[in-house]
């Protein structure tokens, strides 16, 4: 009885990591743009039938895509992080005009290097991805670019 029980506990652990959606994959990169200014880019891999949303969206509707990068003394931020353009449309669910990414988006943030040694700048990404019925939760991802 006791094997039939755990039998059971372990193949429902089975069914029920099969069931969590993960409709992003992210992944980083960077570009020299200068000999002290670097380019980090965050590019979202988007499944098919599935939308991310920008990081400007109006007040009381999806929650935007944001990023946040840990304060470190090898580098200075450069203005805020650019976004690809993405498809904007009066959105019938939220009942406004909002701008999300099909497929692919790739997020860009200037930084100053303050030395020539290689680094890593760590960062995270909060987002919220939508399909035609359902939007899931918002979701916080690490992420690591490295500066050589």
């Amino acid at each position: 009885m006791k094997n039939i029980i755990f039998i059971l506990v372990f193949l429902t652990s089975f069914i029920t990591k099969g069931q969590i959606l993960e409709p992003v994959k992210w992944t980083t990169s960077v570009t020299k743009i200068s000999e002290v200014e670097f380019e980090l880019i965050a590019t979202a891999i988007i499944k098919s039938g599935w939308h991310l949303y920008s990081q400007n969206v109006p007040q009381d509707g999806p929650i935007p895509t944001k990023f946040a990068f840990e304060g470190n003394v090898n580098y200075l931020k450069k203005g805020n992080t650019v976004e690809d353009r993405g498809h904007t449309i009066q959105d019938p669910i939220f009942g406004m005009e909002i701008t999300y990414f099909e497929k692919k988006a790739a997020f860009k943030q200037r930084i100053k290097v303050k030395g020539k040694a290689p680094f890593q700048v760590k960062g995270t990404v909060e987002f919220m991805v939508c399909d035609d019925s359902r939007c899931l939760p918002p979701t916080e991802v690490d992420l690591i670019f490295k500066v050589k």
